[in-house]
């Protein structure tokens, strides 16, 4: 909360005006978020489709270092896996060019 607070987080599509509260008491009422801030849009996902909460994504992760702080992502695999289950046409978009990702990965 304390970070995204000052970006001016809103619902991302919901109509001008909405009556939204961005603080502690929103996020423990929601689970996933969608939202849209002075910087750009941003997920908060308690749980995604076909992969569970946290915890069930922990073992499919590995680190990367990113603008210089170490990050956790998920394998490509299990990315695959999520969009799958997530059964949604922009997912099944993308899921072809992981493939070979993950197959050129696979190779080295």
């Amino acid at each position: 909360m304390s970070a995204l607070g000052s970006l001016h987080p809103y619902p991302r599509g919901a109509p001008p005006g909405l009556p939204f509260a961005f603080d502690i008491q929103t996020l423990r009422n929601g689970g996933n978020f969608t939202l849209q801030t002075d910087l750009g849009a941003i997920d908060l996902l308690a749980e995604i489709t076909g992969g569970g909460d946290y915890h069930d994504l922990l073992p499919s992760t590995l680190e990367l270092n990113a603008f210089g702080r170490t990050v956790l992502c998920l394998t490509l695999a299990k990315l695959i896996e999520v969009k799958r289950a997530a059964g949604r046409p922009k997912d099944f978009e993308a899921i072809a060019e992981l493939e070979v990702l993950l197959d050129e990965s696979q190779q080295r």
